[in-house]
């Protein structure tokens, strides 16, 4: 079976050379091309000898996923729909903004946890992807963006499926994309999202070293058991007390992401509760518009109600954001991602922890704001 590199830490790959009988340096050449220029294939890789390069050709995966299709919103975002080997899609999505450039990535195919909100949570949860699948959904955006010169500047967990539930290779994925001779992408620049995965969050913490945004959504048990239904299992006193233990860096804070819904958690008095549930916690709030998709049950606030929202919390002394959506006329918006499928949406009323097989073996086979961000309160509760 062909070796994936992709899925292999630098020092990992350094091993193999010197298993193959190759000088160490052979490992930091290879990794350079991959990861510095962006090799698309061995054959670019033009200063290894002709008969290294046939024998990188013949034992290792393609570098590169292939994309189904690609498609760029009114607004700049785009989105393309990126194959596995075994057929398994993937959707992968690049905000662009003035200043940086996020790459929103797939930690899984579909997702277990059946957000009714959420267009990727009516899908059916397929496998989880691997770190190889995970780090080339990054290599592939910033490689064809530098073609027209438009650099990759940061990465967040936040595109299908619920990173936690695939959290080795998610965890392998991020130290393959922060190391500094290749993607270096800093942990400044990264961000995990989790809908509340409380008993894994510990260990996410103390491995990972990057930013956390919490998909919130209410702070009351009986709203949220409805909107994260992972919230049965994990409440929220248990998320709280999870959120506090997550390691933050200097002034660092928890984002909190809450998707404003018509008559369901919009009211001014859902506002005054989430402002008390988030005391001591330093803590960022993103409200973000509902992005409807096909079937969806719910219907987004209004405007106005949102800013009245976001007026609240920002008199509170919280940092509060109003998220623009982005690319939502190519189905790119934040809960629109539905891995390349016009199927109907399934019937789902509550989550299923994904198989612990689901994910095959990679060897065999500075909180930057988010792009559209306005900022309407700069200060910190402390």
């Amino acid at each position: 079976m062909s070796l994936r590199l992709t899925g292999f830490t630098r020092a990992e790959l350094t091993e193999l050379m010197v298993q193959w009988g190759e000088k160490p340096y052979r490992a930091q050449q290879v990794w350079s091309w991959i990861y510095a220029k962006l090799a698309a294939s061995v054959e670019e890789m033009t200063d290894l000898s002709k008969p290294f390069r046939a024998r990188l050709a013949g034992e290792i995966a393609p570098l590169r996923p292939t994309a189904i299709s690609h498609r760029i919103s009114e607004d700049g975002t785009e989105k393309w729909l990126l194959a596995c080997d075994d057929g398994i899609t993937m959707e992968t999505v690049f905000i662009p903004d003035t200043n940086r450039g996020t790459v929103c990535v797939s930690s899984q195919a579909g997702c277990s946890l059946a957000c009714p909100f959420c267009r990727t949570g009516t899908l059916p949860m397929r496998r989880n992807l691997t770190a190889a699948e995970i780090v080339e959904q990054v290599t592939f955006v910033r490689a064809s963006l530098a073609a027209r010169g438009i650099r990759v500047t940061n990465v967040v967990l936040m595109g299908m499926g619920e990173p936690l539930y695939n959290l080795e290779a998610v965890t392998r994925a991020v130290s393959i994309i922060m190391d500094g001779n290749g993607l270096a992408i800093g942990c400044r620049k990264l961000t995990l999202s989790t809908s509340g995965v409380v008993n894994r969050m510990e260990e996410a913490g103390r491995n990972l070293n990057v930013n956390l945004a919490i998909s919130l959504h209410s702070v009351r048990d009986a709203v949220r058991d409805q909107l994260v239904p992972i919230n049965r299992k994990f409440n929220l006193a248990a998320l709280r007390k999870a959120a506090l233990a997550w390691p933050l860096r200097g002034r660092g804070r928890v984002t909190w992401e809450y998707v404003l819904l018509e008559g369901i958690n919009d009211s001014e008095q859902d506002a005054r509760e989430l402002v008390s549930w988030l005391r001591g916690i330093p803590s960022k709030v993103n409200l973000l518009a509902f992005n409807p998709w096909p079937g969806a049950p719910y219907t987004p606030s209004p405007r106005e109600q949102m800013l009245r929202f976001q007026e609240i919390i920002s008199n509170s002394g919280l940092v509060t954001i109003i998220r623009d959506s982005r690319g939502a006329d190519v189905g790119a918006a934040c809960g629109q991602l539905a891995g390349g499928t016009d199927d109907p949406p399934i019937d789902r009323t509550a989550p299923d922890e994904p198989p612990h097989d689901a994910s095959p073996s990679d060897k065999t086979d500075d909180l930057a704001p988010y792009p559209g961000d306005r900022l309407a309160h700069e200060e910190s509760s402390g």
